[in-house]
């Protein structure tokens, strides 16, 4: 064995010379790290195997000196044989490292994503489940469901919970509308049609924000600036414009989505001007068969009385 060593040790430094050479020349074919470099052969060829290569030498001297041919043969082929498994096993690691990254990457997104719709909640908001939706429903709420199934798949829930705020407004300014007038008059009619087209322009925007948020749902815009920030040098030109292009895609689309939530945000406004300006509306008779000044005054006059009363008795 210390023998076989010996050989194998000679081999081994026989080959750092040449293998130093090719790396010069082709820095690639020699070293099996990306990005490769000329520094990285010359500390392999000229410091790292040599020094194993010497330190088995120097381990296998306790036997004596008897180098074997199987050794040597061994060392010859080591460095060629080695290279393309470094190669597999490095980039397997790397493959390993990518998928451990990007599953961070979808669960921090995600824990964003989150946050940003538990943010945009407001008080006393109706959710709407896409899957199930409310058995009362009629077909603008449907659409309701439809669009925001369609903002979740294109990953966007921070703009899905527009259609539960949507929701939330249209149940509110029907209510509103179901206690100021009878269902079956003019006025009813008229207001509630109104409130629905206003709805269904929403839900139109909805649609449009869906289909322009899955065109670029699979372009990670982190992944983009990091290699534009980690490798923005070594990238060729014709690559670097494509990356920049996507990221620029990438801010198209966002200023255009938040383009759409502004006008969601004007429709939503006018759905609460709807509903405060109808409670406003007095069209019942009231209840009191007088004012409350008459009735404050009344008492007064009761208890004044009351009080003679009681002094009288006495």
């Amino acid at each position: 064995m210390l023998g076989f060593l010996q050989g194998f040790s000679y081999g081994l430094f026989l080959t750092c010379l040449p293998w130093l050479l090719v790396g010069m020349v082709n820095p690639r074919l020699a070293v099996p790290v990306e990005p490769p470099g000329r520094l990285q052969v010359i500390v392999r060829y000229a410091l790292v195997v040599p020094f194993i290569s010497m330190l088995l030498w120097l381990t296998s001297l306790w036997g004596g000196f008897g180098p074997t041919l199987t050794g040597w043969l061994v060392g010859l082929v080591a460095i060629p044989v080695a290279l393309p498994l470094e190669r597999r096993l490095r980039g397997w690691l790397a493959r390993r490292r990518e998928k451990r990254r990007q599953a961070g990457q979808a669960t921090e997104a995600a824990r964003r994503r989150a946050q940003q719709q538990r943010e945009a909640h407001e008080a006393d908001l109706a959710v709407l489940d896409p899957a199930r939706p409310p058995a009362d429903a009629d077909d603008l709420v449907l659409a309701l469901c439809r669009a925001k199934q369609g903002l979740i798949d294109a990953r966007r829930p921070d703009l899905a919970v527009q259609a539960d705020r949507v929701y939330s407004r249209y149940r509110h300014v029907l209510g509103v509308l179901g206690s100021r007038f009878d269902s079956g008059e003019l006025a009813f009619a008229r207001a509630r049609g109104l409130v629905v087209e206003v709805c269904r322009g929403v839900v139109d925007t909805l649609d449009a924000m869906a289909s322009r948020a899955s065109g670029v749902a699979n372009v990670d815009g982190d992944f983009v600036r990091r290699r534009l920030s980690r490798e923005g040098r070594q990238l060729g030109a014709q690559e670097r414009a494509a990356l920049v292009r996507r990221l620029e895609l990438l801010e198209e689309t966002e200023k255009g989505l938040r383009e759409l939530a502004a006008r969601n945000e004007s429709a939503l406004t006018v759905l609460d001007d709807t509903a405060v300006s109808m409670a406003r509306i007095e069209t019942g008779r009231p209840q009191a068969s007088v004012t409350t000044e008459q009735a404050l005054e009344e008492l007064r006059r009761f208890v004044s009385r009351a009080d003679r009363y009681g002094r009288g008795k006495s």
